[in-house]
């Protein structure tokens, strides 16, 4: 099914891994864009001139990581052949940043699954060919990006750089560190799912932010929440812009080394950290490797605290977690 923006915002609104509970004070400030294929809210108590300069940022960052405007960095580096692409500061950090966590996984985080990303359309529920998705696989290979201070190439003429696994972590990152130079002590970010918060909420209580319900179509009931004054809560589910087609669910989290939508026992992984890159960079992995290999990737990560929703609707948690189940 085919929404516009407006059915798409109001469908969303409610399943966002909002804070919990709580009513706004006059001071308080928030609001709500459409960015990054995601509903994105973001407030707290601050200027409403530094809340405009957060959405300003939003739309800096689209333009810079979008694959799909032809402007953009990431497109412009995907067009060039293999040459060397001067781009913006902030896209040679994040692609530093990404290789970090495609190495540490492996390759089962893959920045350069755009080779075969741009063969699948989850809107309008696009299944490529066989052979379409076995041409462009032997392009996926992080190994072959090179970046400088200024420059990010593309060793194979081929392979194409997707920052969509990554973007919105980063992004909420450098959000809340600029409140943090404004002189903001309470507020937070959500960014479809990568939620952030900086100190407490306006009354000094723990942000409440939830962990939603897989199997809650209406994404109002969560199965876990997490109190926090100071750090991110990132959470992906197979649930999440996906289609049928002849009879068969596809999702959006493409395994990188067969192209095609991930098989995995997890439906829905979450991670809680300071950095809320890290939950963008090491929550994908998971789904790869499957509940019993996760949790043994996730114990040699101790700053990582995650909770898994398995395909049978049950729950598992690392240890010492900080997930209150609900």
């Amino acid at each position: 099914m085919n929404l516009t923006r407006k059915q798409l915002l109001r469908a969303l609104l409610p399943a966002l891994a909002l804070p919990l509970g709580g009513c706004a004070r006059p001071e308080e400030v928030q609001t709500t864009v459409f960015h990054f294929d995601t509903v994105c809210t973001m407030g707290g108590l601050m200027d409403q001139g530094v809340l405009d300069e957060a959405k300003r940022m939003c739309e800096r960052f689209e333009q810079l990581f979008s694959r799909t405007i032809p402007t953009s960095d990431v497109a412009r580096v995907n067009a060039a052949q293999g040459v060397p692409v001067r781009v913006d500061y902030r896209t040679v950090d994040l692609v530093r940043k990404a290789l970090e966590y495609c190495e540490a996984s492996d390759g089962l985080f893959d920045i350069t699954i755009g080779a075969v990303s741009e063969l699948w359309d989850f809107t309008k529920g696009v299944v490529p060919a066989k052979e379409q998705v076995e041409r462009a696989l032997p392009h996926v290979g992080w190994e072959r990006v090179r970046v400088d201070d200024e420059t990010i190439t593309l060793e194979d003429p081929l392979a194409r750089l997707d920052l969509g696994g990554i973007a919105k972590g980063y992004i909420a990152d450098q959000l809340i560190e600029r409140f943090e130079r404004r002189g903001v002590t309470s507020a937070f970010v959500n960014l479809g799912g990568n939620v952030k918060v900086l100190g407490a909420k306006a009354d000094g209580t723990p942000w409440h932010v939830g962990v939603r319900d897989p199997e809650d179509e209406a994404g109002v009931n969560v199965v876990a929440r997490v109190a926090t004054t100071g750090g991110s809560l990132v959470t992906s589910g197979l649930y999440e812009r996906c289609f049928e087609h002849d009879g068969k669910r596809y999702w959006h989290i493409l395994d990188p080394r067969t192209g095609y939508p991930v098989q995995t026992d997890i439906v829905s992984a979450s991670i809680f950290s300071q950095e809320s890159i890290d939950g963008d960079g090491y929550t994908k992995p998971l789904f790869m490797l499957g509940e019993r290999d996760a949790l043994d990737f996730l114990a040699a990560h101790p700053g990582l605290q995650a909770l898994l929703v398995r395909q049978d609707g049950t729950i598992v948690t690392t240890e010492s977690s900080e997930f209150e189940l609900v």
